[in-house]
């Protein structure tokens, strides 16, 4: 199995860029459908794209772990992998847009694909490091790093209509929060 991480971990990058990317579109194609909106991007603010990150990863992780049972830590891999992933994307965008002023639109896409990738990178070496907890540790441990993600998912949802008016949710386009 730890030969086929990395096989595992590319296509995790490809289905993550590809769902993202999908849903990036998806709740405009749609005609701004609100059963799509909480798991699709429905503006340009940082956030949504957080949100593109996040779902596809989450369902990739779903179905990778049914492969990866071997792997005693698997859902803290990847609390800590999507975690790492999602800090990338506001990390490198304010940090443009701090320097340089503005960011173009092919910029704003690479941040998506190097924060994807830079996740399934940092995953790579924490599968390295696999420990072997007592099995009762790594029950409470699975637990909550499932509870973790969990909220994380319920956040970008009720943010998606519950939108705080802070600039991370603040669409660069129109100035508006949210739906």
């Amino acid at each position: 199995m730890k030969k086929t991480v990395g096989l595992w971990q590319l296509c995790g990058f490809a289905v993550t860029s590809l769902g993202g990317t999908l849903l990036h579109f998806l709740y405009e194609w749609l005609g701004q459908a609100l059963w799509i909106a909480p798991i699709s991007g429905v503006n340009e603010s940082t956030w949504e794209h957080m949100k593109l990150l996040f779902f596809p990863a989450l369902v990739f992780a779903l179905v990778q772990s049914l492969f990866f049972r071997d792997y005693n830590d698997f859902w803290y891999v990847k609390l800590r992998g999507i975690t790492f992933g999602l800090a990338w994307i506001p990390i490198i965008f304010y940090t443009y847009n701090g320097v340089i002023g503005h960011s173009p639109d092919w910029i704003n896409v690479a941040i998506f694909f190097v924060s994807a990738a830079a996740m399934y990178l940092y995953e790579i070496r924490l599968f390295g490091q696999n420990k072997g907890e007592s099995a009762d540790s790594r029950g409470r441990l699975r637990l909550a790093c499932l509870a973790a993600l969990c909220v994380i998912g319920v956040l970008f949802i009720v943010f998606t209509f519950k939108t705080p008016e802070i600039g991370i949710f603040k669409d660069p386009l129109t100035g508006s929060y949210g739906i």
